[in-house]
């Protein structure tokens, strides 16, 4: 670890909203805490006409593709400009995606395949890249992205172990001194009806909060089965989403929106977990069905903390706050104690994945810059405690997770044997 991650406060870290600079910052404070500066987006519509911004895509998969045609979607003068993925078919169906879709067509000669594909995606005269493959290699494609000085969209989460999330802190640090912007998938933090919340629980609304919830309940995802032929690698990156060392798993893959929305509410990250979960329908993989976990904040507030996928039951997606004057859903809706609507957002509502390109691109055009990857590798940190404090049945805290040297998967890449130990994780044993 850094001296400067060791000097980074929580409070002063995620006190600071990570689109600083993009317009006019507010002070805002409830009565336990300091006031703290936090700076809103723009919330334009459209991003402003400018400089044709060329964009590569990294990762093409079904959530690469759809960021593509997100960005494309968020304004005048985009252009999605070369393509890399490790699979031949995935970058066929992902160029007709976006033909189909959007009317744009790559050239050959600037499709790239293989696990250094990215590189070369960064050597095509790009300005800015969209980072969607599996999590696990979001850090080296961040940390590469930054140093070729391109501006960076990268999909949540940002890690999946320790290692990799401070590696994120450090690149983002880098990026900001090089005026980059890099907005990340946690598209909540760029959706009125969540900012519109926010802005008026700071201001006091529903006084201190004392408690929260967040869920993410929900059903199977997708899976795959093994085909004769396949590797090791091959199998487990065409099933990604089902392998912890590729996807951290679905507490960190999913979950991670809810819980970045709740460290987001309270100006803070937890200071310790316990948690519980296990394996009971899931078909690949080596990953949990179920989380359970009671996140610990400053000040004694627990957030309670729920994900789970499997078919057949209640399903919820959803953030909650409870304060002193009363408690709010977090994305439009704010609640009396006695459970009657004080205040419901009527504004304009904008495609939050759409939005979250506008105001990149808005950032870029505007030379206004901000990054947001450090909330990000924050709240991914925090979903990657509580995954570790329900494998191990251990109450864990918040400096044992930071300063661990927890890194998962393969230290090389080639499509063939994997050398990692398969093994679902039993709380209570060694």
């Amino acid at each position: 670890m850094s001296e400067q991650q060791k000097e980074v406060s929580r409070r002063d870290f995620l006190g600071t909203v990570a689109l600083a600079s993009v317009a006019g910052a507010a002070l805002l404070s409830c009565s336990k805490k300091p006031a703290r500066e936090y700076t809103f987006p723009p919330l334009l519509e459209k991003a402003p006409e400018g400089r044709k911004l060329k964009a590569g895509l990294i990762g093409c998969g079904n959530r690469g593709t759809g960021a593509a045609l997100n960005f494309l979607s968020a304004g005048p003068g985009l252009e999605i400009a070369a393509m890399a993925d490790v699979f031949a078919d995935r970058l066929a169906s992902s160029r007709k995606r976006l033909k189909e879709k959007a009317g744009v067509e790559v050239p050959d000669s600037r499709c790239f395949l293989g696990f250094d594909a990215y590189k070369k995606v960064l050597d095509s005269g790009v300005d800015l890249v969209i980072l969607a493959t599996p999590p696990h290699f979001r850090p080296e494609h961040f940390a590469a992205a930054v140093d070729a000085r391109k501006h960076v969209f990268m999909e949540k989460p940002v890690a999946v172990d320790p290692v990799g999330a401070r590696s994120i802190i450090d690149t983002a640090t880098k990026a900001r001194a090089l005026g980059l912007s890099v907005v990340t998938g946690t598209q909540r933090r760029h959706q009125r009806e969540y900012i519109a919340t926010f802005k008026r629980i700071l201001d006091g609304a529903i006084g201190d909060i004392v408690a929260a919830r967040a869920y993410w309940l929900g059903g199977q995802v997708w899976y795959r089965e093994r085909k004769p032929g396949w590797s090791d690698m091959e199998y487990m990156i065409r099933d990604w989403v089902n392998w912890r060392w590729l996807s951290g798993d679905h507490i960190v893959e999913q979950n991670v929106h809810n819980i970045d929305v709740i460290n987001w509410f309270l100006g803070d990250h937890p200071v310790k977990a316990i948690g519980f979960g296990a394996r009971m329908r899931r078909v690949t993989g080596d990953q949990y069905d179920f989380f359970s976990v009671d996140f610990v904040y400053n000040d004694e507030i627990h957030l309670h903390d729920m994900a789970r996928q499997i078919n057949g039951c209640a399903n919820n997606v959803s953030e909650w706050v409870i304060g002193t004057k009363g408690y709010a859903n977090c994305r439009g809706t704010i609640y009396k104690p006695d459970g009657t609507v004080a205040w419901q957002y009527e504004g304009v509502k904008i495609n939050p994945y759409v939005q979250e390109h506008i105001d990149l691109v808005t950032s870029i055009r505007t030379e206004k810059p901000f990054v947001e990857a450090e909330n990000t590798a924050i709240s991914t940190l925090t979903a990657i405690l509580g995954r570790e404090a329900a494998y191990t049945g251990k109450e864990i805290t918040w400096d044992e997770i930071w300063a661990s040297n927890m890194r998962l998967g393969p230290m090389e890449y080639a499509m063939g044997p994997v050398d990692i130990e398969v093994k679902i994780p039993v709380p209570g044993t060694p």
